[in-house]
C-alpha cells in the first residue's frame, strides 16, 4: 500500500491520540506507587511525555514538508516512532506487573 502524505498524517495522529490515552492511564497507575518507586515511575512518565512531544514535532515537520521531501521525513518519523513505541511498551509492562502486585515501596 502506497500511503499518501495526508493519510499517513491522519493515521499517526490517531495513533498518538490513542497512546496519549494509554499514557494517561499509566500515569494514574504510577501515582499509586509509593516512595522511591513512585518517583521512578513519575520520571519515566515525564520522559515518555517528552519523547511523545518530540514525535509530535516531527509529525508537524512531515505535515509542513513539501510533497517531494516528505518521504525522507517519513523514514525518520518511522524510526522515532519505533523507538518511542518500544520505550512505551517496556514501561507499560513494568507498570502492569507492579499494578497487579499492588502499591508497594521500593
Amino acid at each position: 500500500m502506497n500511503e499518501d502524505k495526508d493519510e499517513y498524517i491522519s493515521r499517526l495522529k490517531a495513533k498518538m491520540d490513542e497512546l496519549n490515552k494509554d499514557l494517561d492511564k499509566l500515569t494514574d497507575e504510577a501515582a499509586q506507587a509509593e516512595g522511591e518507586l513512585k518517583d521512578e515511575y513519575q520520571q519515566q512518565m515525564l520522559d515518555l511525555r517528552k519523547k511523545l512531544k518530540e514525535l509530535e514535532g516531527k509529525l508537524s515537520a512531515v505535515q509542513d514538508s513539501g510533497e517531494s521531501g516528505w518521504e525522507d521525513l517519513k523514514q525518520g518519523m518511522e524510526k522515532s516512532w519505533a523507538t518511542w513505541k518500544k520505550s512505551f511498551s517496556r514501561a507499560k509492562e513494568e507498570f502492569e506487573k507492579a499494578y497487579k502486585e499492588g502499591p508497594r515501596k521500593k
